[in-house]
């Protein structure tokens, strides 16, 4: 059924495409500088292809702002990144990073799309999902024919169905803990490559920062995603199942910022409320409390952290105010 009618943006779409423009601008920074020191041509192909897709997206999210005469986000711009500084980063470290960016996206973009009733915010929505989906195989299929891609390990096939019969499935606390299930598997492990790949990219912006402040928030950063790591795989040990490999030896020891510390700092806590959420899913969907406690705390952690990280953009002015509610109290005492 078509409807004729010109609605305004809700809520819920404008927080989507304001949060897209502000990632669109970022990931455009941060690929303009990985186009000018890859060196691997077929990762050079695909870097190049972000850029592309970053920049249609910086253009039609523009145009949404402007047809409903909101202002446009400030972003992140070229003063934010420094096309000129030496390597950060390897060429193995941007593949991953692309795949993790495929990954994020599609899980970003189908919640946008759920969340878009208006034809034109759904349609845009749902051809990005249709894009990062496509990133994403991309990116998996040159990390496997490079031999580079981190597969989840093998558990065993089971010889015939069972049913839980004793609540000591849930527990683990105590006494012998049953072996993990697989989705509990596929969370660990998933968790361990998003903190490691975390933690290169700190290790770089540690580097790199110009202010003493941020440098030492991302070193910080860099020892609560080694303790999360440690944390997850010593779950995984327990039942002699390996653990991911990381990637912290990707990193140059280049001191020359190829970011601007509020990029960095948006970058980083951005990457913390994304690990928020998947601790969320993770413990929602894990049937062990032992490792659900694991996640609540691990959580609370990160959670400081990232209050900690929205002190220091508020302080230096860095922080974009989001779309926000009337303040009906002001407005009848003006």
């Amino acid at each position: 059924m078509e409807v004729h009618h010109n609605a305004t943006l809700s809520a819920a779409e404008i927080s989507q495409i304001w949060g897209a423009y502000q990632n669109d601008t970022l990931t455009k920074c941060v690929f303009q500088y990985f186009i000018e020191i890859v060196e691997d041509e077929d990762v050079r192909t695909i870097v190049q292809h972000v850029l592309e897709l970053t920049e249609a997206h910086i253009d039609q999210l523009t145009l949404f702002f402007n047809q409903e005469k909101y202002p446009v986000p400030y972003g992140f711009t070229e003063n934010d990144v420094n096309v000129g500084a030496p390597r950060l980063y390897s060429d193995s470290f941007i593949l991953n990073y692309i795949q993790q960016l495929g990954k994020l996206g599609i899980n970003a973009f189908s919640v946008a799309v759920a969340l878009s009733a208006r034809n034109d915010i759904h349609n845009y929505f749902s051809e990005c999902l249709s894009e990062f989906t496509k990133l994403h195989k991309m990116a998996s299929d040159l990390l496997l024919s490079k031999g580079l891609y981190i597969r989840p390990p093998n558990i065993p096939k089971p010889e015939k169905v069972e049913f839980v019969t004793k609540q000591s499935f849930l527990t683990g606390w105590f006494g012998n803990r049953r072996p993990l299930v697989s989705l509990e598997v596929t969370n660990l492990c998933d968790n361990i490559q998003r903190n490691a790949l975390g933690m290169s990219t700190l290790i770089g912006f540690s580097q790199a920062a110009a202010s003493k402040k941020v440098k030492q928030y991302m070193v910080r950063g860099k020892e609560i995603a080694a303790k999360h790591v440690e944390v997850f795989g010593s779950i995984l040990r327990e039942d002699d199942l390996p653990v991911p490999m990381s990637w912290d030896m990707e990193v140059t020891d280049s001191t020359v910022t190829p970011f601007s510390d509020k990029l960095m700092m948006f970058h980083t806590t951005a990457l913390i409320a994304i690990s928020m959420g998947y601790y969320g899913t993770s413990m929602a969907t894990t049937m062990r409390r032992d490792i659900q406690a694991q996640y609540g705390r691990l959580t609370s952690e990160i959670g400081k952290y990232a209050e900690d990280g929205a002190n220091i953009m508020i302080d230096n002015g860095w922080m974009e105010y989001p779309p926000k509610a009337a303040d009906r109290d002001k407005l009848a005492n003006p």
